[in-house]
This record gives C-alpha cells, structure tokens and sequence, in this order.
C-alpha cells in the first residue's frame, strides 16, 4: 500500500458522500441562471423590436383605397322640369255645313290622314235632288241660250234685205245676252249647291294624326254638335315644362332637352321652341314649351319629366361610385396630406354616361376616393393608390 492509498483510506467515507450533492446544485443553479439571461435578452429584443416599427404599424393596418384626380371637364348646364304633353298644334275638327245623319265613320283614333281626307260622310239624298234638279236649269238655260243666238244670226241676215229693222237687231240682242246670263247663274246655282253637298263630309284641315273621335254611325249632327274630331298637325308633340323663375331666365328657344313619359323609361330629344314671356305670379313658374317629333311613347295628356341643356360650364367629373349620398346629401372622400380620409360635401349636376358633374364643392385637384367611400369613417387614415383619370 502506497502513500496515496493510505491517505484515502484514512479519509472517512462520508466525506465523499456530502461533496455528489452539493456539486449537482451548483450545476442546477448555472442552468437556470443561463435560463433566466436568456429570457430577458429574448424580452429586451421584443421590446427593442416593437419600438422600433411602432411608426409604421398604423400605415400596415390601414386600408389600400383608389383615389382619382379628376381636374375639370366640360359639362352640360342642366334645368330638370316636369309639365304635360299635349299637340304641338291641335285641331278641332266639326260639322262645316248643314250637317245632318252621319251615315259612315272613316278613321280612328291613332290614324294617320292627309289633307281633305274625309273622316266621316252625311247623308246627303236630299241634296243630291237639288243638284240634278240645278243641273237640269242649266240645261235649259244653255237651251234656251242657243235658240236666241240663232234668232239673232238669222235676224241679221234679214237686215240687208230691209225686213228688219235695227232696233229688233238691238232686242234679239239683248234676249241673248239675257239668256247668256241665265247660264251663267243656274251654273253658278248649280256650283254652290255642290260645294254644300261637299261641306256635308267632314274633312281634315291638314294632315295629322287622329287624337279623338266623338262621333258614331246614325247620329244627327250640326253646326251645334261641337267638336267631333281632335287631330295633332303633322303628327307634332310638345311639352309643356314648368320651369322656375330663376331656371327660366337661362332658357333659349333651340335650347335642347331630353323627354322622359312618366311610366316609361325611353329617353325623346326633343327642342326648346317657345319660352313664356310672362311669370305665374302664384307659383314664380313660367312655361318652356318643348317641340317633340311623333313616337308612340308621347301621348296628349300625359305627364313627363325634362332635362333641358341650358348651356356649357367646366366641373369636375365623378365616377358614380365616387359620390355617397345620405340624410345631409352628397358628399365624397376627400385624402389629405396626412393621408387622412376627409368627408367633403358636393353639389351635383347632370348624371350621364361620362360621369357626375361636380358643381359645388371641388376644385378637381384633390385626391378623391374613387371606391369604398360608404366604409370609411371621418379621419380615418388610409394608404392612397392613384389612378389616372380617363
């Protein structure tokens, strides 16, 4: 046995036992020492993180929006009224002669007819008896017309011999001229009677369209019997547009507008031929009577509403989806410069295929949220795109 092993055998055993246990604490402690660095490196890197992009956290979180620099374009003036249809010129139609029992009907409602067109025939027998009964007068008088210009030519055939005397001449003379005259005034009698017999037929004063008929077959009718027949010259429709004091003074003959029929949708062009001269006192309107061309949409009576192009001005012009409109009216999204979403209220004007005409409101060098207006809020802060305007 050397000396090593007599001084290890000579230290008592449970030296060596309380040394494990301790050393197993020591490296238990190290451990969570490590442990506990690392988690505070690994929460100060986190912090450090957040504070470093806290800047630009908000702009990730904002919404993308398309906005639109409309500028300025030229746009239609517009007046919207609304009024009555009736004829451009309407002409009633009546008994013209004697009248009496309306034996046909010719036309209706709806028919196209042409100058003289009878739109319905009288009887007329009676009349029909007066006129054989004058042609046959003239017959007689022609008659008689010749056997005084033969008693006259073979009278002056006797003069040269002395068997006549000049003043029988001058007598025969004046029998046929008489006789002459006769001709002439039972032709003439004959003549009127016809253009009575004619007067019968009731007859169109131009060429138009049919509006109403009041009249059937076997009614008696005269010159008291009012209007039978309703007809629109040539077919031509107007509107009556009521327009207000202030939009009146705008207005021009030629100006043109656009027809809607109430209970329909087709669009008529139509034109601006008469403006009333005079003001309603009651209701500050005045008349802006509107020539239409015939369609079967315009019917007299009827109501409809007009847009009336009065002139031409410059104004921003919107998409539709750009302008929302809500209790306080129209308003769009305007983006400032700290890319804020800002409520803006408008004016519009006339809406068409281009657009919306801005009236009031826009400059057209703002940044206008072309899509999405209805979800954002007042100060809302959004990350503009921008597209260019067409």
């Amino acid at each position: 046995m050397n000396y090593e092993t007599q001084l290890a055998g000579d230290i008592p055993a449970h030296v060596f036992d309380e040394d494990q246990p301790r050393s197993g604490r020591r490296r238990g402690l190290i451990i969570g020492v490590a442990v506990a660095i690392l988690l505070i490196a690994i929460a100060a890197w986190m912090a450090f993180r957040g504070t470093g992009s806290g800047s630009a956290a908000p702009m990730e979180q904002a919404p993308v929006v398309t906005v639109i620099v409309p500028g300025k374009s030229m746009v239609d003036q517009t007046t919207s009224s609304t009024g009555s249809l009736a004829a451009r010129v309407e002409m009633p139609v009546g008994v013209v002669g004697e009248g009496g029992e309306v034996r046909r009907v010719l036309v209706q409602p709806g028919d196209w007819v042409r100058a003289g067109q009878a739109l319905a025939v009288i009887e007329r027998s009676v009349q029909s008896e007066q006129i054989r009964s004058l042609a046959a007068q003239v017959e007689v008088a022609r008659a008689d017309a010749k056997l005084a210009q033969a008693q006259l030519d073979r009278a002056k055939a006797l003069v040269a011999r002395g068997f006549i005397s000049q003043a029988d001449i001058d007598q025969r003379t004046a029998t046929r001229d008489a006789a002459n005259a006769r001709v002439n005034v039972a032709a003439a009698q004959l003549a009127e009677q016809r253009a009575r017999t004619g007067r019968l037929d009731i007859r169109a004063p131009a060429a138009g369209l049919v509006l109403t008929r009041n009249v059937e077959p076997g009614q008696i009718v005269g010159s008291g019997s009012g209007v039978l027949f309703r007809m629109a010259k040539d077919g031509e429709m107007e509107m009556l547009a009521q327009v207000s004091e202030g939009d009146l003074a705008t207005l021009r003959a030629g100006n043109s507008a656009t027809i809607t029929p109430v209970g329909g949708t087709e669009q008529i062009a139509g034109r601006v031929w008469q403006v009333s001269p005079v003001v309603d006192p009651q209701t500050r309107q005045g008349i802006a009577r509107i020539a239409i061309p015939y369609n079967r949409a315009i019917r007299p009576g009827g109501f409809a509403s007009a847009t009336i192009v009065s002139g031409t001005a410059t104004a921003p012009m919107l998409p539709e989806s750009a302008v929302q409109t809500d209790a306080k009216g129209h308003y769009v999204y305007v983006v400032n410069a700290d890319n804020q979403a800002v409520r803006r209220d408008v004016e519009v004007g006339q809406v068409s295929g281009k657009g919306v005409a801005v009236t009031n409101g826009l400059t057209g060098a703002e940044h206008v949220v072309l899509l999405a207006g209805a979800f954002l809020a007042p100060g809302q802060k959004v990350k503009p795109e921008v597209r260019k305007a067409s």
